[in-house]
């Protein structure tokens, strides 16, 4: 009998420590409780490559049962879409937490939470809402979270939400960020930390360039606990490369996978901290003035010159020597510099500057040249340098300004150089001037832009915003380095980053009259490995060339390239190029939000460099703006999700093991927020084909028609309005609880057509506040009712919904009618072009089929005409004559006849008659026409009706958003 055991306890040793893989396989869809019944006979001393059982440590908290990241990366700029589902196998009510580390540059676009198959959407607010009711605001590091960072620079996001018993929770998160280049690659870092093991986990990382993709690396999972032995690759991943990674790749397009099985993932770490799952590459460059790439009236311009002579360099390494760099700190900032030392060229100068209570210099009042000599010299001041006394940063910085100012002074041929102040410190100003005001004031004075600054901070009591702003001021950047760090490699790394400048002065501009906004343009420096990026969006999608210059300087000689860029070839080849390998709607709008992105980053450094309160107010609001429109966590906004409270719950009727639909189409979608599926607890009906004729309209291109039924009339403007904009159509939202929406989307003009572009209808939104919060958003393809459950039906099949007072109506393929507590009802046409013309899109027209439940006190471009009444009469000669002089139009006739007027409001609006087609052209409506955006029909200008987003409930100036 012993012996029988223990032959059997050798097989199944062997077979776990022979055989991984086969068992990877075959047990890489079981949950914790299969895999605790295999381990639950090896529980010995003598077994070493045991699982540790977790159903025992775990069984008071959900376990996660499924992890995906997937990125899509469409020429650097980075789409990346988490998904995490957790079930709380228990009876009781259970906490399940989401946390997962996204890089520091990144803006969350998107978070949501399905718990026991209701949606709780987020929404991306103004920061300095105080907001009431049971709202959760979800955090990063920078809006007061706790971040345990790594080495990398991440921050973390971290939601709490009950699940209740027997029920499943999926978290989806969804951020984007644009890689930088760096020592000549571009980085994407994928935290793979869900802190439990995994039955079903991968990352995925898509990779979409415009040029070759030239060189491309997925190393070894940092800060993972592995050795060598237990991460080998597999035969189809790239040598060194994690366990199970997988790449596939073609010239311009990459596919990495990263899934490990359960039994893989506790070879890395047990406790589910796999570590950083890093994917480098870098692409071929063109030669000359760089890669312009165009798309939906935006374009980006990458600029990344090789093969240049470095330019010479005037550098000061500023050193803090104070008592708190004492042990770890200052050894390794002392080989780093040994290191550093090494890499300088001989037509580079420089000198050394330590700082505590007192100032020491190197080489007083000078710059050395680059020999043998001075850097033996400058190794053995570095090596005696020892910690002691305070921290005067002011007294560092003005030290080092002042030899960098002075050599540059007294040497004429240092204008082709570059000059560097390398600045570093563990701590926050003790000794000398300590208000972070005067040292900003006093650096920015010092250096007079004649150098850049560089400032890394060490530690966790460093003052980061200071050394931010210096650095932002002085045309430099900063980089921190966390506690645990590697400090060495790090400042090493730093270096070498900036060691190597290739250009300075450098200035790229575009046509004026072509482009209507471009970030940044004027960069002091281009250093080796590193990449400008800039962003425009072009005034006119129709023009067909975009002049492009750049000048710089390198060393002692001026350069200039300046070309002619084909715009309609480049928008036609960038189309074709993400057209079949790019999915979402979002995806292909890239250069679009990388252009967001950028301008938001950029007015957010102008902010932090700003010194006048009006001016930073100012930034303010134009970053929160652009957030929103965007949907960006950043500084300014905040995101807040509304969760219900879940105390102890009943167990569902069915099982909760059973797949849940939504998180079936979750694992299939993880980048879609928005499903299409089958919903609980819905009547669904035929609904009759026959709905009611309206003209209170907004259809077409588009086309406002107003019916005055007392007045036994029609009226009929346009709304010239810019593509993203959102219309308000009607807003009764303090009485009836009812407000509507609509967002513009654009398109080419007809040939010969007077307009440059036409607008139509892309989506509508329909907010009810009463006797509950509910909205509908409607597009071309699909309604999404969120009430107390989220539906989302697709408008090509009839159904129909009813609940609460409020009913959806869906005519597959061609309407859907909206009716709120019997008394209000609206029909939305649905316009699809199965073979679309340039200047068509699919788009919506919205009907005011009744409006009994709507008040008197009813506003909106339509909604303010429900209780009006029109009548017509004749405008005076004088105005007239008036009107045609504002309009800069002369009359040959004399004298001159009156002309039609509608009399509204006690205003007089000049109109003539017209006829307008409705309902898709069947039905026709004699309407008086106004013109200029309905000017004196509406109350105000029609900008008074531009709204900040969809949701956007708010009256008058007020652009809150409180449903």
């Amino acid at each position: 009998m012993v012996m029988f055991f223990v032959h059997t306890m050798i097989t199944i040793i062997l077979l776990f420590c022979l055989y991984p893989s086969v068992l990877g396989e075959e047990y890489a869809n079981l949950e914790f409780d299969d895999i605790d019944e295999i381990f639950s006979d090896l529980e010995t001393d003598s077994v070493g490559h045991r699982v540790p059982r977790q159903v025992n440590k775990l069984e008071s908290k959900p376990h996660i049962i499924d992890f995906k990241v997937k990125t899509t990366i469409i020429s650097r700029y980075a789409f990346t879409a988490v998904s995490c589902t957790m079930i709380n196998r228990v009876s009781a009510a259970k906490e399940g937490v989401f946390q997962i580390q996204i890089p520091a540059a990144a803006y969350i676009s998107n978070f949501t939470m399905i718990i026991g198959g209701r949606v709780y959407p987020s929404e991306v607010r103004e920061k300095e809402k105080k907001l009431k009711g049971k709202k959760k605001e979800t955090k990063k590091p920078g809006n007061g979270a706790k971040a345990d960072n790594i080495e990398s620079e991440m921050e973390t996001f971290r939601i709490a939400a009950s699940i209740p018993g027997k029920n499943k929770a999926t978290f989806l998160l969804a951020y984007e960020e644009l890689l930088q280049r760096r020592l000549g690659k571009y980085e994407h870092v994928t935290s793979v930390r869900p802190q439990q093991l995994v039955s079903k986990l991968s990352v995925e990382v898509n990779i979409v360039e415009h040029s070759e993709i030239t060189y491309l690396e997925t190393p070894q999972l940092r800060n993972g606990r592995t050795s060598s032995s237990a991460n080998t690759a597999n035969p189809n991943s790239k040598p060194g490369a994690p366990l199970s990674t997988v790449i596939n790749r073609t010239k311009t397009t990459c596919k990495v996978t990263f899934s490990p099985n359960i039994m893989q993932q506790a070879r890395i770490a047990r406790n589910g901290m796999l570590g950083d799952f890093v994917v480098r590459y870098d692409v071929e460059r063109e030669l000359g003035i760089g890669d312009i790439q165009v798309l939906n009236g935006y374009f980006v311009h990458y600029f990344a010159p090789k093969d240049l002579p470095a330019v010479p360099k005037n550098v000061v390494f500023v050193i803090d020597t104070s008592a708190s760099m004492v042990g770890t700190k200052i050894r390794q900032t002392k080989e780093a510099l040994f290191t550093i030392l090494k890499d300088l060229r001989p037509e580079d100068h420089f000198n050394i500057v330590s700082f505590s209570n007192r100032i020491k210099v190197w080489q007083q009042g000078k710059l050395v040249p680059v020999t043998p000599d001075n850097i033996r010299d400058a190794k053995k001041f570095i090596y005696l340098l020892s910690p002691t006394g305070g921290t005067n940063i002011n007294g560092g910085i003005q030290t080092g300004a002042a030899l960098l100012s002075d050599y540059k002074a007294s040497h004429r041929r240092t204008q082709g150089s570059v000059s560097l102040i390398i600045f570093l410190t563990d701590g926050r100003p003790t000794v000398g001037e300590t208000q972070s005001s005067n040292i900003l004031s006093n650096t920015k004075e010092a250096v007079q832009e004649q150098s850049c600054l560089f400032s890394i901070g060490i530690g966790n009591d460093v003052d980061y915003r200071l050394l931010e702003r210096m650095a932002l001021e002085n045309c430099g950047m900063m980089r921190r380095i966390y506690e645990d760090a590697d400090a060495r490699t790090m400042l090493k790394g730093f270096y070498d980053e900036i060691g190597t400048p290739l250009l300075s002065d450098i200035h790229i501009d575009y046509t004026e009259d072509t482009v209507e906004y471009v970030t940044q343009k004027l960069f002091t420096n281009y250093f080796n490995g590193s990449e400008i990026v800039i962003a425009g969006k072009l005034s006119d999608q129709s023009t067909d060339s975009l002049h492009v210059q750049m000048k710089a300087s390198n060393s002692d000689k001026s350069i200039m390239l300046e070309t002619d860029v084909p715009l309609q070839d480049k928008a036609k080849e960038v189309e074709k190029n993400i057209k079949s390998l790019v999915n979402t709607t979002t995806e292909k709008d890239y250069i679009e939000r990388l252009w967001g992105y950028l301008s938001v980053k950029e007015l957010l450094q102008s902010r932090l460099r700003s010194e006048s309160s009006r001016e930073r107010e100012t930034l303010s609001d134009q970053a929160k703006n652009l957030s929103l429109t965007y949907n960006f966590v950043t500084p300014v906004t905040s995101m807040v999700i509304e969760q219900p409270d879940i105390q102890m719950d009943k167990p569902r009727d069915d099982d909760a093991d059973d797949a849940d639909p939504l998180d079936e189409e979750h694992r299939e979608k993880p980048q879609s927020l928005h499903r299409n599926t089958k919903q609980p607890d819905v009547s669904v009906k035929k609904p009759e084909k026959k709905i009611i004729i309206s003209k209170t309209s907004a259809d077409g291109d588009p086309h406002f028609v107003v019916d005055f039924p007392l007045s036994k009339m029609a009226v009929c403007f346009n709304i010239n309005g810019e593509p993203g904009d959102v219309l308000r159509l009607v807003t009764d939202h303090k009485n009836s609880g009812v407000t509507v929406n609509g967002k513009l989307v654009g398109a080419p003009a007809p040939v010969n057509s007077h307009k440059k572009q036409r607008t139509y209808f892309s989506t509508i939104t329909i907010m009810v506040s009463k006797p509950q919060r509910s909205y509908i958003e409607i597009t071309p393809r699909k309604v999404i009712l969120d009430s107390k459950d989220r539906m989302v039906l697709p408008c090509d099949k009839t159904s129909a919904v009813e609940r609460d007072g409020l009913a959806v109506s869906i005519v597959g393929k061609s309407n859907i009618t909206v009716t709120v507590q019997g008394s209000v009802s609206f029909v939305i046409l649905v316009h699809h072009y199965k073979n679309p013309a340039p200047y068509q899109r699919d788009h919506l027209g919205f009907y005011i089929s009744s409006s009994k439940g709507l008040s008197s006190d009813s506003h909106g471009l339509l909604g303010q005409f429900l209780y009006q009444e029109v009548s017509i009469t004749e405008m005076p000669v004088n105005v007239t004559i008036h009107e045609s002089l504002l309009n800069g139009t002369k009359s040959n006739q004399e004298p001159q006849s009156p002309s039609t007027a509608l009399k509204l409001k006690d205003r007089l609006v000049p109109a003539v008659k017209k006829q307008r087609k409705i309902h898709s052209g069947r039905h026709q409506v004699d309407c008086w026409f106004v013109k200029n955006n309905a000017a004196k029909l509406i109350d105000g200008v029609y900008q008074d009706y531009v709204v900040s987003h969809l949701f956007d409930t708010a009256t008058g100036s007020d652009t809150s958003n409180e449903l």
